[in-house]
């Protein structure tokens, strides 16, 4: 029998039931997808439109790309723009160096309990909706908080932080890193696993110290995947975060905290214009596929491997 025959014989019944478990698991997900991703893009058609709810979505008149004129003809459209690249930019930035450095910290750690322990404690912020710790937040960076009474023992006035454009992007950033930097530095620790010992046992044999095995073998080890895992976040660079700035920001901070999200959100849903709403949001999509895409590109250049 040759070999095409034998394996044939071997996988062709057997295959044939696996393949159809495997789609049978995948179809709840698939049927998620195709309910809240791929039926809404259809309302998409909105940014072509003067929308009007009571005519409906193929009863509203088209207008082309007047919706887009629009967008940036408002003065605060383009303050919003930089907003969001701003804050995403930097939430980018500080997600990758904190939980890189974190990760390096913990595997430097001798006993598994504490390390266990620790690692528990700063993955549960991770947990903890915006809504929850946007008052806890609030409260931490008041006039009369705890950051400000810290500060008032060196003789400082008391900051405003979250009604001060000075200092409502650092807050934003800042308290996102606290909340995600546990949780992200998982898949650099499963990283950071797969080095090979000999190379430390290699390193301490030459004489080099903790510092630079961890500069010449740690770090250059776990390149790859923070290449990979930056291209992945790059395609949600204009994604600055939604649900924390919406909780957070007020009218006082809009020159500095505005994003793209909450400007949309204003437009749209608050003052009900749906079809300048939809474009906002269409234009955005559009200028994250094409950071993914380019993101895919430098990582397989530099790395040999992409997302797809």
């Amino acid at each position: 029998m040759s070999g095409k025959k034998a394996a044939k014989a071997v996988t062709g019944k057997g295959g044939s039931k696996e393949r159809l478990t495997f789609h049978l698991m995948l179809l709840p997900g698939m049927i998620m997808l195709l309910i809240f991703v791929f039926i809404p893009l259809v309302g998409s058609l909105m940014a072509f439109q003067d929308y009007i709810p009571a005519r409906g979505l193929f009863g509203s008149k088209w207008v082309g790309w007047e919706n887009f004129e629009i967008i940036f003809s408002f003065p605060d459209s383009v303050q919003v723009f930089w907003n969001t690249l701003i804050i995403a930019f930097a939430k980018l930035v500080f997600n990758t160096i904190v939980p890189v450095f974190f990760s390096i910290l913990l595997n430097e750690l001798s006993g598994s309990f504490f390390k266990r322990t620790f690692q528990t404690i700063v993955y549960l912020p991770h947990f903890l909706s915006w809504v929850v710790l946007a008052t806890v937040v609030s409260n931490m960076f008041s006039l009369d908080g705890p950051i400000n009474a810290f500060f008032g023992l060196f003789g400082m006035e008391p900051i405003q932080f979250l009604a001060d454009n000075n200092w409502f992007r650092t807050v934003i950033v800042g308290t996102d890193v606290w909340k995600e930097f546990g949780y992200n530095s998982v898949i650099y620790l499963a990283a950071l696993l797969s080095v090979d010992p000999g190379l430390y046992e290699a390193g301490s044999i030459d004489g080099a110290s903790r510092f630079k095995q961890i500069l010449h073998i740690t770090i250059p080890s776990l390149m790859p995947t923070i290449v990979l895992m930056v291209a992945l976040n790059l395609g949600n660079i204009l994604n600055a975060g939604f649900d924390q700035v919406f909780n957070l920001y007020n009218p006082i901070v809009y020159e500095t905290g505005d994003i793209i999200d909450t400007y949309v959100y204003r437009i749209g849903m608050v003052e009900g214009q749906y079809s300048i709403g939809a474009a906002v949001g269409l234009f955005k999509s559009v200028i994250s596929f094409v950071l993914i895409l380019g993101a895919n590109k430098l990582a397989k250049k530099t790395t040999g491997s992409g997302i797809f």
